[in-house]
C-alpha cells in the first residue's frame, strides 16, 4: 500500500487498495513458524505482565483528538481556574496534532475536521498563540475555507456562545421541560443513549441559561464573513423530518422568550436533582468527560459555587482524565474522553490465558479479584425499560454504577471462566448474575444494545441538536456476539434467547461476507466478533455464513500479510476492510479465522507471520492508527492496550488452540 498527502487532510492517508493489494511487498511465510508464534506469544506475555497495576488491573491510554484538550481549557477559563502550567502542557500536546495545511484531524492520517480545527485554534489561543503565528495563521485560513465558525458543529458553537463568539439565538433550542416528558412520549431522555442523556440534561440548564463571560480575545479570524457570521439557513421542505424539527425549533425559540418562569426554574432544579443523583462516587458522571464537563457548567450557572463538596469532587475527576508525559519542549498533558480499565482488564485476562498463562496464576487470581470487585450490584437508568430485572454485570471504567454495559459484562464473564480462582462460588455468583442481567437487556429484535435496551427510536438523531455522532444505543452485530460467544460458554447456547441472537446475526451480515463493526473499525472487527460466537454457539465451520465471511477475509488481506481497515469505511463502502495493516486488526481476523478452523490455511500463516515480524523487541506492536470506535466516522479511539492484548489471543489461540465453550478450569 502506499501512501499521499490529502488536500484536505495535510497529511498521510493512506490509499484503498484493490482487492488482494496491500502494502508495497508479499510477505513470506518462515519456515519455522510455529516456533516464531511461540516465541512472539511468550515476549509479549512478557509485556503484557509487566503493565498490570498493582491492585491486579490493566489500562492502556485511550487516545481521542484535540476537542478534548481544546474543551478542558475552555473549562477551565468558564470557570476563572485555567493555569499557564496547564494551558501550555495541552498546547504542546495541540500543536504536535496539527497538519502542515493547518488543520487537526479526529484521528491519526485522517482529513481535516472543521470543528476540530475551531476549538484547536481557540485553545492555542487561550494557551497564549498569537493569530499572526504560522501555524495559527494557517489554521485560520484553512478553517475560513470551509465555513469557518458557521460550518461548525453544535457543541463547537455552544462552547463559543460561552464567550460571546458565537449567539446563543443562533444555536438550537434544547429547553429544560424536556425532563418531564413521560416515558411513553417520544423524545424523551430515555429515549437518547446513555452517552447523549448524560449530555443533553445538563444543556438543557445551559441552553436555557445562556450564560457569556467576557471573551479574552476576538475570533473574527474564523469568520467568513464577520459582519455576517451567522447568515440564515434555508429552511428544509415540511414533507421531512428536517423541514418538521426545524419548524419545531422556531416555536422552541418563542417558547424560550414566553416560558412560565416557574415552570421554567422547576424545570431546571429538577434537572439539578437528576444530574446530581448520577454523580458517581469519585465525582463523575458516567465515567466519561463530555458529560462531566456540562454537569459541573450547568451545577455551576445554577449556584453551585467551586467549593461545593458536588463540584469540588466534579473538578477533581476530570483532573485524573489527564495523562502527563516529558515533552521535549517540556510537560505534555492529553485529555482521554474516558478510561477503560474493566475492559482492558478482562481483554487482558482472556488474552494471557489463551497464551498459556495457568489457569490459577498470581496475576490472573489478582486480576478476577479486581473484576468481582467492581460488579455493579444496584439498578441504573437500564431499569427504565427493564424495572424487575434484577442488577448485575460490569461497566467499562473505573467508577460509572450507573451504566453498566452488555459488551463488558459478556466479555467480563468470558474471562471470570477462564480463571482457577480460589473462590469458585464468588466467581459462579457473579457470573451468573452478569448472565441473567445479561439476558434481561435483550432487546424485542433478538439482539443486545450497548446499554440499555430497546433504544431504537429515530427521532433524536433528527433532531437540529444532534449533528454530531450517534444518540441512541441500538443492537449491533458486534456486541450481540459478545454476548452469544458468552452465553455459549455458560452452557446456554440452545437457550431460545440465544438462538434468537444467533438468528440475528445471521440475518444481519453484510452482502460481501463481513458484519459491521459498530464499536471497532469496522467490518474486520465486527467479523471478529461475530465468528467466534458462531461456532461457539454450534455452528459448523461450514454453515454459508462462516464460509462467506472467510472468503471476504482472504480478499481483504494485505500483501504484507496483516489485515487493516481505515475509519472511512464508515462513510464509505468502498473502504470496508481496506486500510495499512495494524497488530489489533490483523488479530481480529485471524481470531475470526481460527475460529472458522482455519489454522493451516495460508491466510492464517501469513496473518501469523506478520505478527510475529512486526512485534518489537520489548515484545510489544506499535499501532499508530485509530482502530476503535466512540461513534462511527465522528468519534474514534486508539485504545493503546489494544496493539497488545488481541494480537497475543490470536498467537495463542494459534500456538495453543481455540477455548471450548463451556470449558471452565
Amino acid at each position: 500500500m502506499t501512501a499521499t498527502t490529502d488536500g484536505n487532510a495535510g497529511g498521510p492517508v493512506p490509499l484503498a487498495p484493490a482487492a488482494g493489494t496491500g502494502r508495497r511487498h508479499r510477505a513470506t511465510v518462515p519456515h519455522d513458524l510455529e516456533e516464531a508464534a511461540a516465541r512472539a506469544t511468550e515476549r509479549a506475555t512478557t509485556h503484557l505482565l509487566a503493565l498490570q497495576a498493582p491492585d491486579g488491573w490493566w489500562k492502556g491510554d485511550l487516545e481521542t483528538n484535540v476537542t478534548m484538550d481544546a474543551e478542558d481549557l475552555l473549562l477551565r477559563q468558564f470557570l476563572g481556574r485555567l493555569d499557564p502550567g496547564t494551558a501550555a502542557a495541552a498546547a504542546r500536546h495541540i500543536r504536535a496534532g496539527q497538519h502542515e495545511d493547518g488543520a487537526w484531524p479526529t484521528f491519526y492520517g485522517g482529513p481535516g475536521d472543521l470543528s476540530a480545527t475551531v476549538e484547536a485554534y481557540v485553545a492555542l489561543r487561550l494557551a497564549g498563540d498569537p493569530p499572526d503565528a504560522p501555524h495559527m495563521a494557517r489554521a485560520a485560513a484553512w478553517a475560513r475555507t470551509r465555513g469557518g465558525i458557521a460550518g461548525c458543529r453544535v457543541f463547537t458553537r455552544i462552547w463559543l456562545a460561552l464567550f460571546g463568539w458565537w449567539r446563543w439565538e443562533d444555536l438550537p433550542e434544547l429547553p429544560p421541560e424536556l425532563i418531564y416528558l413521560p416515558r411513553w412520549f417520544p423524545l424523551n431522555i430515555y429515549d437518547f443513549g446513555c452517552w447523549a442523556r448524560q449530555t443533553i440534561v445538563p444543556l438543557t440548564v445551559v441552553s436555557a441559561k445562556r450564560p457569556v463571560r467576557p471573551a479574552p480575545f476576538p475570533l473574527d479570524e474564523l469568520h467568513t464573513d464577520p459582519a455576517d457570521p451567522a447568515p440564515p439557513r434555508p429552511l428544509a421542505p415540511l414533507t421531512g423530518w428536517d423541514g418538521l424539527f426545524q419548524r419545531l425549533d422556531k416555536a422552541l425559540r418563542v417558547y424560550h422568550r414566553f416560558a412560565p418562569r416557574g415552570l421554567r426554574r422547576a424545570a431546571m432544579n429538577s434537572a439539578a436533582r437528576w444530574i446530581v443523583e448520577r454523580q458517581e462516587n469519585d465525582g463523575c458522571w458516567g465515567g466519561i468527560q463530555p458529560p462531566a464537563v456540562y454537569s459541573v457548567i450547568a451545577l455551576h450557572l445554577l449556584g453551585y459555587d467551586l467549593d461545593h463538596p458536588v463540584m469540588r469532587a466534579g473538578l477533581e475527576s476530570l483532573d485524573r482524565f489527564a495523562v502527563w508525559t516529558d515533552g521535549p519542549d517540556g510537560p505534555v498533558r492529553m485529555v482521554e474522553a474516558c478510561q477503560s480499565p474493566v475492559w482492558d482488564t478482562c481483554l487482558a485476562t482472556v488474552a494471557l490465558a489463551d497464551a498459556g498463562l495457568p489457569a490459577d496464576h498470581p496475576a490472573l487470581v489478582k486480576a478476577v479479584d479486581w473484576m468481582l470487585d467492581e460488579e455493579i450490584t444496584r439498578p441504573g437508568d437500564w431499569a427504565v425499560r427493564r424495572p424487575g430485572l434484577p442488577p448485575g454485570g460490569w461497566a467499562f471504567e473505573f467508577h460509572n454504577d450507573n451504566y453498566p454495559d452488555i459488551d463488558d459484562t459478556a466479555e467480563v464473564i468470558l474471562a471470570l471462566r477462564r480463571v482457577r480462582h480460589p473462590d469458585p462460588a464468588r466467581v459462579g455468583g457473579a457470573a451468573a448474575r452478569g448472565a441473567r442481567w445479561t439476558l434481561g437487556m435483550q432487546s424485542r429484535n433478538g439482539a443486545w444494545g450497548a446499554f440499555d435496551a430497546d433504544n431504537t427510536s429515530a427521532l433524536p438523531n433528527k433532531l437540529p441538536f444532534c449533528d454530531f455522532g450517534e444518540v441512541v444505543d441500538p443492537p449491533s452485530a458486534d456486541v450481540t456476539a459478545h454476548v452469544v460467544e458468552m452465553l455459549a460458554h455458560e452452557g446456554l447456547a440452545a437457550d431460545p434467547r440465544t438462538r434468537r441472537g444467533v438468528d440475528w446475526l445471521l440475518a444481519a451480515q453484510e452482502p460481501h461476507g463481513a458484519w459491521f463493526g459498530r464499536w471497532g473499525v469496522n467490518h474486520v472487527y465486527g467479523t471478529g466478533s461475530v465468528l467466534p460466537a458462531l461456532t461457539a454457539a454450534g455452528l459448523p465451520p461450514s454453515h454459508p455464513a462462516i464460509r462467506r465471511a472467510v472468503a471476504w477475509l482472504g480478499t481483504v488481506q494485505n500483501e504484507d500479510g496483516g489485515w487493516g481497515e481505515d475509519l472511512r469505511s464508515y462513510a464509505d463502502p468502498a473502504w470496508a476492510g481496506r486500510g495499512t495493516s495494524t497488530a489489533s486488526q490483523t488479530a481480529w481476523a485471524l481470531i475470526a479465522l481460527l475460529a472458522a478452523g482455519e489454522r493451516e490455511s495460508e491466510p492464517v500463516r501469513r496473518g501469523v507471520a506478520w505478527l510475529a515480524g512486526t512485534q518489537r523487541e520489548d515484545g510489544s506492536w506499535d499501532e499508530p492508527y485509530f482502530t476503535g470506535t466512540g461513534f462511527p466516522w465522528d468519534f474514534s479511539i486508539n485504545y493503546h492496550l489494544y496493539r497488545q492484548v488481541f494480537p497475543l489471543t490470536a498467537l495463542g489461540r494459534y500456538v495453543h488452540g481455540e477455548p471450548s465453550p463451556g470449558g471452565s478450569p
